[in-house]
């Protein structure tokens, strides 16, 4: 099995944009064709598609084509890459968030 690596910058860049983070979302519910997804903005295709490319490029997306529609499904897998950095950075503010308390309630009524 192939494992693949997310970049995060990457997938951070295409959830960037609220039409692209719109996308994600209804594609949360279940898959959906082109058509289906553009259907609430207003803009031409060509631009939609340029959306669905930054989307498919940073992996949140894929597609298939079956006939003449292409069907776009949610890659969960990116996901959860950002998941784990932002534990990471939870747990480092956490832990410098404690250590400040610590120091303000030693130092309370002292001058320093």
């Amino acid at each position: 099995m192939v494992k693949r690596t997310y970049n995060i910058d990457i997938v951070l860049h295409a959830l960037s944009d609220p039409t692209r983070r719109q996308v994600i979302e209804r594609l949360g519910i279940g898959p959906a064709s082109v058509s289906d997804l553009a259907a609430p903005f207003s803009m031409a295709m060509p631009s939609f598609m340029q959306h669905l490319d930054i989307l498919e490029s940073s992996q949140l997306i894929y597609s298939e084509k079956t006939g003449r529609v292409r069907i776009c499904y949610l890659n969960s897998n990116p996901f959860s890459v950002m998941e784990s950095w932002l534990q990471v950075q939870k747990s480092l503010w956490e832990t410098r968030l404690n250590q400040l308390d610590s120091f303000l309630l030693k130092t309370k009524g002292k001058k320093i």
